[in-house]
C-alpha cells in the first residue's frame, strides 16, 4: 500500500552515503540505500511515496516513485550539461571567403592581356570582383573618341551599377591590362547577400564611398590642376601611393595613351612630362616604370 505524506528533505553531501532527515503524518515511507551500490554526492534513494520534495531549497515538485531499486533523483547542482542530437555549431559568414571561392551564382572566369570583360551598350547581370590582375574602364563618345576613366586592381568591384534597377546596359567597356581572375557574382545573388549578410554589405558600401570619394578627387584634379600636376598624381595613384601595399613600379601595360586619356591631354603632352620627370631622378624606365615617392612634390607644389 502507497503511503500518501508531504515530507521536507535536506540532503546533506557526505562522501559515501547521504543523511536524509524526514519529518511525516503516519507511517514511514521507504526510505534506503541500494545494496552494493554507491552512490554520487547529490543523488537520494527514494520509494514507495507519492510526496513534494524540497531539496536545498528549490522549488517543490510533485514526485511518485513505486521501485526504489532502479529510480535516482539527480541534483539540480549536478545536472550534466549535454548537446541536442543533431546539433552542429553555426558558421559564421566570411565576405573574404564568400569573394575568394565559387558557389551558388558565383563563378571564376581568367582573362587574358587585352581581352574584352565586357563592352559598353551590353545588358548587365552580374557584378564582378577583381581578385587578381588590372582592369581598364574606357568609354566611347558618338563621335568615336575614347577616354578612359579608371584603373581598378585586386579588391575592386566591376560591374556593380547593375545592382541599380534602372540601368540595364553597361555604361562603359571593361578592358583587363593584365592576366586577370575575377569572380562573377550574378546579380540575384548579389542582392541577395547584400540584404542578408550584413558583413558584406558593410564592406560593400565603404568600397563604394572610398570610389565615389576618388571620382570627385578626379573631377577637381582635371578642373583646377595642370597636366603635369595631373599626370604625376596619376602615376602615384598607379603606384598605390598611400596604401599600406605601396609598390613604385608601376603596373606593365599601362601605355602614353592610356595615361593621356586618364589625364584629359595628348600622348605627345605625356610624353615630354615622362622625360622631364625621368630626368628630375622622380620617375624610372629601368625594367618598367617605377615612380618615386619624390614625384608627389610635383603635386604639392603651387
Amino acid at each position: 500500500m502507497t503511503v500518501r505524506s508531504q515530507v521536507a528533505i535536506d540532503v546533506e553531501k557526505s562522501s559515501s552515503h547521504h543523511l536524509c532527515q524526514t519529518e511525516i503524518d503516519g507511517d514511514n515511507p521507504c526510505y534506503q540505500q541500494l545494496p552494493g551500490r554507491s552512490l554520487s554526492p547529490g543523488y537520494a534513494v527514494v520509494g514507495h511515496l507519492n510526496f513534494r520534495l524540497k531539496v536545498r531549497g528549490a522549488m517543490y515538485h510533485d514526485y511518485c516513485e513505486t521501485d526504489p531499486s532502479e529510480h535516482y533523483m539527480p541534483s539540480p547542482h549536478r545536472s550534466p550539461t549535454r548537446r541536442p542530437r543533431g546539433f552542429k555549431p553555426i558558421r559564421l559568414f566570411d565576405p573574404k571567403e564568400f569573394l575568394a571561392n565559387t558557389g551558388i551564382g558565383r563563378t571564376i572566369h581568367e582573362y587574358r592581356a587585352k581581352q574584352a570583360i565586357f563592352s559598353q551598350g551590353q545588358s548587365c547581370d552580374a557584378v564582378y570582383y577583381i581578385q587578381e590582375g588590372r582592369v581598364r574602364l574606357s568609354v566611347l563618345s558618338k563621335q568615336g573618341k575614347e577616354a578612359t576613366i579608371a584603373l581598378l586592381g585586386s579588391g575592386d568591384f566591376l560591374g556593380e551599377g547593375c545592382i541599380a534597377s534602372d540601368q540595364t546596359v553597361r555604361l562603359a567597356t571593361a578592358t583587363a591590362i593584365t592576366n586577370c581572375t575575377l569572380l562573377k557574382i550574378h546579380k540575384k545573388e548579389m542582392l541577395r547577400a547584400l540584404h542578408q549578410e550584413h558583413l558584406l554589405s558593410d564592406m560593400f558600401v565603404a568600397y563604394m564611398v572610398e570610389r565615389h570619394n576618388r571620382t570627385q578627387a578626379d573631377l577637381v584634379d582635371q578642373l583646377f590642376n595642370s597636366s603635369e600636376k595631373r599626370l604625376a598624381r596619376a602615376l602615384l595613384l598607379l603606384a598605390n601611393f598611400g596604401k599600406k601595399d605601396r609598390s613604385e613600379e608601376v603596373t606593365p601595360g599601362v601605355s602614353q595613351a592610356t595615361l593621356a586619356e586618364m589625364i584629359g591631354t595628348t600622348r605627345s603632352r605625356v610624353n615630354f612630362f615622362m622625360n622631364r620627370f625621368r630626368k628630375l631622378g622622380f620617375i624610372d624606365y629601368n625594367g618598367g616604370l617605377r615612380v618615386r615617392t619624390s614625384l608627389l612634390g610635383v603635386v604639392l607644389h603651387e
